[in-house]
């Protein structure tokens, strides 16, 4: 078997190229060696397969950093690596890269050439390939305590629970679905039609017969009229890691929408929203507050309180300090995801507090040290 190429170097695209990068150069090569627009010819299709395999790790950000880290071995099911990777034994072989194709182009390579004079169908024969379910994405608020340690939250969402009458086949119990007898099982059909601008064209279409699973039922399970699931509620437990921010979200792998033709499940993204604290705001890991200090212990220095997200931490004001002065608690922002024991930091801005109300005595005093700082109270 020949060594296989580079992704990046198959797309043509630099390895810190970006999504719309990679999928604009597999557009590019997908149209070009399309089977469709180089009948026969085995070299295109070759082409065709290797842009399709390439994109369809690169494309999604987990299989991306799994071939960065570990090359072609990360879907080697033998190796260490393919093991590591948790993709050890993706199937290629078993992937209709022409549904990648056509969730970039629309159904069909050279649609909108419809409707001049009669059509004919020719049907593909071969299986169609398992397919993984759609991800389901829900939100849940949390404090921004809870944001900063970690949490626990449990979860209520919509369901699609494999029905138990078919096992998910969505045939009536003791039946089972049958393949499609006008695409031979292939979910799709080429329809050819007469242009008169452009000769002869050929065009794939989803099968209307079977809606592109290969498979028809003639007896529907009552339970769930042949849909292979039911709709029910179900609750899961979600575990929010320290240090997570507002819009980032938590995986459940396995939790989404159920695969078609024996695919695997999608998987349920949990997003966070997190509630805005009266005392603290956050710009990444680190935290800013602020502290009103009376006039005096600016001015001779000492003790105060700070309040962090740890509890109360003692500062020692230095002599002289000026409003709006900004100190750092080193250690005291939020934990940095990834990185166990490690912390942002915490920059609280100390201002001087001004009283709205003063005695009689304070303002004699405060008057006498105007006084004694050379200004006249009376005076602008």
């Amino acid at each position: 078997m020949a060594e296989k190429r580079d992704y990046y170097e198959v797309l043509g695209v630099d390895k810190n190229a970006d999504e719309a990068t990679i999928k604009k150069a597999y557009r590019q090569l997908a149209k070009k060696y399309h089977p469709d627009a180089n009948p026969g010819d085995k070299e295109a299709e070759a082409k065709f397969k290797e842009a399709g395999e390439a994109y369809a790790v690169l494309s999604d950000a987990d299989k991306r950093a799994a071939y960065d880290r570990y090359g072609h071995a990360a879907f080697d099911a033998n190796s260490a690596a393919g093991q590591a990777s948790g993709f050890g034994g993706f199937d290629f072989g078993g992937m209709d890269f022409s549904d990648l194709f056509e969730g970039l182009f629309g159904s069909g390579f050279g649609g909108g050439f419809g409707g001049f004079g009669g059509r004919s169908y020719s049907y593909g024969g071969g299986a169609t390939a398992a397919r993984r379910g759609a991800d389901v994405r829900t939100m849940v608020r949390i404090s921004f305590s809870e944001a900063v340690f970690g949490c626990d939250k449990e979860i209520e969402i919509a369901y699609k629970d494999t029905c138990s009458e078919c096992g998910g086949t969505g045939a009536k119990k003791g039946t089972s679905p049958e393949t499609c007898s006008r695409c031979g099982g292939r979910g799709k059909i080429t329809v050819t039609q007469n242009n008169p601008f452009f000769g002869q064209m050929q065009t794939v279409t989803t099968c209307p017969e079977c809606g592109g699973t290969g498979k028809v039922i003639k007896e529907k399970c009552p339970n769930c009229r042949g849909l292979g699931y039911v709709q029910t509620k179900k609750r899961f437990k979600v575990s929010i890691p320290a240090g997570i921010d507002d819009g980032q979200a938590v995986r459940l792998s396995g939790a989404g929408e159920p695969g078609s033709n024996g695919g695997p499940r999608g998987d349920l993204l949990v997003g966070v929203e997190i509630t805005d604290d009266p005392k603290f705001k956050r710009q990444g890991t680190t935290i800013f507050s602020t502290v009103a200090v009376p006039f005096a212990k600016m001015a001779l220095g000492g003790p105060i309180h700070i309040n962090t997200v740890d509890g109360k931490v003692e500062y020692q004001v230095k002599p002289g300090t000026p409003t709006d002065t900004k100190v750092r608690l080193k250690g005291k922002g939020v934990p940095v995801l990834g990185r166990n024991g490690a912390r942002g930091d915490h920059y609280v801005t100390l201002m001087v507090k001004v009283p709205t109300s003063l005695t009689r005595e304070q303002k004699e005093l405060l008057t006498k040290y105007s006084v004694a700082c050379g200004e006249d109270p009376a005076k602008a």
